[in-house]
């Protein structure tokens, strides 16, 4: 019996294909609640760290919410109440387009950056849960099975 079929009780699979789908869910909804469990003490989520990420990289330019949208990792996430949560939280600020009125910039604060900053020393210790259990050659044959699974689609 596998891993997978230890840890959610069955053996009932169809196909392999169909166990490795099962185990890529089962995998990315626990390295999901890794996360959530890592950014808890810095008192953001997951899709927040994601919105600020991608303001450094844009920083010191602001970045729209239409941007932000079509750079984050979940696709899903509500940009705008992530957004008003930051801004709250004095981690970014946002403003009205001075080009187009309907449009809203949104930078990252020093505030936003210096938790970033604290966040990067400690941000590898969710790299552990891949570094324990694969090598480095591993690691490149996952990437690119995990590339090709995307390209089919």
């Amino acid at each position: 019996m596998s891993n997978i079929e230890k840890l959610i009780a069955t053996k009932n699979f169809t196909s392999e294909h169909h166990r490795g789908l099962v185990g890529l869910i089962f995998v990315g909804n626990w390295i999901v609640s890794k996360h959530q469990q890592f950014f808890k003490q810095y008192d953001i989520t997951m899709q927040q760290y994601n919105i600020l990420r991608i303001l450094r990289g844009q920083h010191p330019r602001a970045a729209n919410i239409n941007t932000l949208k079509e750079r984050m990792l979940d696709k899903m996430s509500d940009v705008s109440r992530l957004v008003e949560r930051l801004r709250k939280s004095d981690l970014v600020e946002r403003k009205s387009c001075e080009v187009d009125r309907r449009a809203v910039d949104v930078k990252i604060t020093a505030k936003g950056l210096q938790l970033l900053k604290t966040i990067d020393g400690e941000i590898e210790k969710l790299d552990d849960c891949l570094k324990s259990s694969l090598n480095d050659k591993e690691v490149v044959q996952l990437n690119k099975l995990l590339d090709k699974v995307l390209n089919a689609y």
